[in-house]
């Protein structure tokens, strides 16, 4: 372990160095994030998840750094340019940046203004002006180096060839691009113009046509709305500082003295500001910018994904799932409580003829007798709500949740190889359906099976760095797969893919040892499983669950290597494991210190504890049916000052985009979301949450809801005007943006009779 490194990390993250050397130490040995948080608390003190993967991403960019550095050395090395002075400089490096300056000067270098004038021979007049003696008269030192051979024509090629080598040099300069690099972040501004042949083409960038904002407050969905625009050829778009501020900070560096050789220089700096320093710089910022945008951005991506995952799942019921449509009618599938399909059919209830609504009501209810239906979900595309009028009408019992599910990304995977596999000869749409029904039964399990960008609750997630944001998203995934726990006999390989220590490929060998001999009967038995050796089973043991196994320890997240402890605990209070289980008053009687080793301390004790009070517990909140407004379906159904309830579908660092049920979602502005001051709409609203909005301002022609969530909203104050940025993503899929249709059926008390009939 590089002791310099551990010694960083603790002073940047504010941890000990012994807590990041246990963690570092764990990863070298193969460890995930969610097992060194979870089961190794002794070794890191209980630092939790976020600090685990704060200290994986920094050993892995110093170690970057260290590659980098041993690169320029090497280099240095071998065209025998490395001093002593400059290794030492090299290797005190603390940042790529500062890397990069100390390199600049020996980078192998295309042919320059500078290199030609150098070949012509005039470097020593560079040399001779730079140190500015006020006695020199560069025109007669010029004279010398005037050569129709080498081609310098006259005394002004010969200046001019000069004062390009020291434009070179300060470009070159370290100091130099430090403080132009610190004044371009106090005091440069982002500029955007439009180009001027593109005032129509792009209208949507409007706000940006000529646009002016500080880089060091610009947010970040306005900084890649406005390289968005540059990226579609609509916007122009600079980073600078004002041009008054730059001299001053630069000439005293290097303008050394009086005279005519000093004036010489002086020109030399300004043209290396405009021709080579300054766009240099800004080339950098604008890197820095976008990678500042695309953390703000992954991270926003990342916290919703968080939420969507860990939204509340009905659980094992037998589920009827409806995917809407209208000229093609609505697609049914029944799923048993595992989510099984055990029948797809195609009804039309919202088709013009009487007998086809009948007839649609009939069929629907004669499945839910056959298949006992306990719930219904309700894909939200188009026919949403019309399908859910229709089946409300049918006046079904209390204990029949029917509940509309963002069907988002639902396409996405009916068309892929994890859908083809599962359902060979069932064709888009009923496959469709069923991801719909077992998103209601559980959204984690189902939504895994798809990439998370096609889920809909990103900002800008295709202008970002697309490994860095995979990255992001996959750690998410990782983190709440092995926060809830996977069921072993019964989890999809895709889901089996993401459990701590296994990958796709152990996953499958699991599924298919499952096929071919039965459910696990323990967790002991994964050993048996092909190429699952000892390291795979202490990753993975403790995140997978058998319930009903012989030992009531496999369904909990007690890890394998503590059942020892546990049988210990209760045969010193005479009883079994199950009694512990079950009495409370049992595990009062347990004394924790009696029990710590040295490798197992209270932390652990304690989690163990809470495990046996409530063994293989959910950590996702109890799921509550949601309706919307009943007689609410369109846009033009909204008036300014309706109080609707809604859910929020995506939050983003300029507002929330809220789901009431009419096709459309509303935007809630930043400054609507609470009645107090808040910068990060995150503080007051998540993905999935169920919130009351008020509308405030309805636009058809553009199809814009302005919705606010404080207790006395202006109406007819336009939030949706306040955008912060004209281009802000809307979601994407889940029947969003669709159009409306004109028929809807009408109530009908059609249940108790289709009973009755059926039972006939």
């Amino acid at each position: 372990m590089n002791e310099a490194h551990i010694l960083k990390i603790a002073g940047e993250l504010k941890v000990q160095p012994r807590q990041v050397l246990a963690t570092a130490k764990l990863f070298a040995e193969g460890a995930t994030v969610p097992f060194i948080a979870r089961y190794r608390k002794e070794a890191t003190g209980s630092l939790d998840e976020v600090a685990v993967l704060n200290i994986r991403e920094r050993l892995i960019g110093l170690a970057d750094l260290d590659n980098r550095r041993e690169a320029i050395i090497k280099s240095l090395a071998e065209r025998n340019l490395l001093s002593d002075e400059l290794k030492a400089a090299v290797n005190q490096a603390h940042s790529v940046t500062q890397l990069e300056d100390i390199y600049l000067p020996y980078r192998p270098k295309r042919r320059t203004r500078a290199t030609i004038a150098k070949e012509q021979g005039l470097e020593p007049l560079a040399d001779l002006l730079f140190q500015q003696q006020s006695t020199a008269d560069p025109l007669a030192e010029a004279v010398k180096y005037v050569s129709t051979e080498k081609g310098v024509a006259d005394v002004a090629a010969a200046l001019a060839g000069a004062r390009d080598i020291i434009a070179e040099r300060v470009n070159d300069d370290a100091v130099a691009r430090a403080k132009l690099r610190d004044l371009f972040w106090s005091e440069g501004v982002v500029k955007s113009k439009v180009m001027s042949d593109q005032l129509e083409a792009g209208a949507k960038f409007k706000d940006y046509f000529d646009w002016n904002e500080p880089v060091g407050k610009i947010p970040s969905h306005r900084m890649l709305a406005i390289r968005r625009g540059e990226t579609e050829g609509f916007l122009m778009l600079r980073i600078s500082p004002p041009e008054e501020s730059v001299l001053p900070i630069l000439e005293p560096l290097f303008v050394t003295g009086r005279g005519p050789a000093a004036d010489q220089v002086r020109l030399a700096v300004q043209d290396s500001y405009k021709r080579l320093l300054g766009s240099a710089i800004e080339v950098e910022l604008r890197m820095e910018t976008k990678k500042r945008a695309d953390t703000e951005a992954i991270r926003v991506f990342a916290d919703n994904l968080r939420e969507l995952l860990l939204a509340s799942p009905l659980g094992s019921k037998n589920v009827l799932a409806i995917d809407p449509g209208f000229r093609t009618g609505c697609k049914i599938v029944c799923l048993d409580r595992q989510g099984k399909l055990l029948h797809n059919d195609v009804i039309y209830p919202t088709a013009s003829s009487a007998g086809e609504v009948r007839e649609a009501a009939m069929a629907l209810l004669s499945m839910i007798k056959k298949y006992e239906i306990e719930a219904i979900a309700i894909g939200n595309g188009t026919a949403s709500r019309e399908t859910e009028t229709f089946v409300k009408a049918l006046k079904l019992p209390s204990t029949i949740a029917v509940v509309m599910v963002n069907e988002s990304g639902a396409s996405i995977y009916s068309a892929s190889d994890v859908a083809r596999e599962e359902f060979p000869t069932q064709d888009l749409t009923v496959r469709g359906a069923v991801s719909i029904g077992r998103r209601l039964m559980d959204p984690l399990a189902e939504l895994v099976k798809l990439d998370p960008k096609s889920i809909g609750v990103g900002q800008y997630q295709h202008d970002v760095e697309q490994g860095s944001l995979k990255r992001s998203l996959d750690d998410v995934v990782v983190s709440c797969v092995n926060g809830v726990g996977v069921e072993l006999n019964t989890a999809s390989k895709q889901l089996m893919a993401y459990v701590s220590g296994l990958g796709p490929a152990l996953a499958a060998n699991i599924v298919n040892y499952r096929n071919e001999n039965g459910p696990f009967k323990s967790r002991a038995e994964l050993k048996k499983v092909p190429r699952l050796g000892e390291k795979a089973f202490e990753q993975a043991a403790g995140f997978l669950r058998i319930r009903d196994a012989a030992n009531p320890l496999d369904a909990s997240a007690v890890h394998p290597e503590s059942y020892e402890l546990v049988d210990r605990m209760a045969k010193d209070l005479n009883c079994s494991v199950k009694d512990l289980m079950r009495d409370a008053g049992l595990r009062q009687k347990i004394q924790l210190p009696k029990y710590v080793t040295e490798t197992v301390g209270l932390p652990t004790l304690t989690d163990i504890l809470s495990e046996l009070a409530k063994p293989g517990r959910d950590p996702r909140q109890k799921f509550e049916v949601f309706s919307f407004q009943s007689g609410v379906e369109k846009m033009e159904d909204l008036k300014p000052g309706m109080k609707l309830p809604g859910i929020v579908t995506n939050v983003t660092a300029f507002g929330a985009f809220v789901d009431i049920g009419v096709h459309q979602d509303g935007l809630v502005h930043v400054s609507q979301l609470s009645d107090r001051f808040i910068k990060d709409p995150s503080e007051v609203v998540k993905v999935a949450q169920k919130v009351t909005v008020t509308v405030t301002e309805v636009d058809l022609p553009r199809k814009r809801i302005a919705l606010s969530m404080k207790a006395a909203p202006v109406i007819g104050a336009s939030t949706s005007g306040q955008r912060t940025s004209p281009s802000a993503p809307r979601p994407t899929g889940g029947g969003f943006n669709r159009p409306m249709p004109p028929t809807k059926p009408a109530p009908v008390d059609w249940f108790t009779a289709a009973m009755n009939k059926n039972k006939n």
